[in-house]
């Protein structure tokens, strides 16, 4: 059992929430779901990809802000292509590989190649990578290569 678990407060989608991303995720668990006199969902437990999850459906007091957000690791292009894709479904695309999925939650889509890349010694190849990724919406690898390259 996790520690720290990440609890997400939703107005009424709980429910569409966690067939959503559990369509996502490939590795997702059987989520445990408690359920009001009403039959809709009122608290769960959810797994994807390891990660373990609680949600809520609270009401509309609360909305999700960009001061948390997921990050995703992604191996190469195509994985960044995929969870793009998928989660921004609904959603809003932000600067540097952030996105608003449907319920308003902040996801970070993020190659390998730039956390590498920024974390290099060389600062300035890591400071022309962090000028390509200032100007993308989606990470692209190809131009982060570009940049680091030089």
């Amino acid at each position: 059992m996790q520690k720290i678990t990440p609890f997400l407060w939703f107005d009424n989608q709980l429910d569409e929430a966690i067939r959503f991303y559990s369509a996502i995720f490939k590795s997702a668990g059987d989520p445990q779901v408690k359920r009001g006199p009403d039959g809709r969902a009122f608290a769960a437990t959810f797994e994807l990809e390891g990660q373990q999850f609680m949600g809520l459906n609270g009401g509309p007091q609360f909305k999700f802000t960009e001061a948390i957000s997921f990050f995703v690791r992604c191996k190469d292009q195509a994985e960044v292509d995929y969870y793009w894709e998928k989660l921004l479904d609904g959603g809003k695309p932000q600067q540097c590989g952030w996105l608003k999925d449907r319920f308003g939650l902040s996801w970070q889509i993020i190659p390998d190649a730039l956390m590498r890349y920024l974390n290099d010694a060389d600062s300035e190849k890591a400071m022309r990578v962090q000028a390509a990724m200032m100007q993308m919406v989606k990470i692209d690898v190809a131009t982060l290569d570009e940049a680091y390259a030089g």
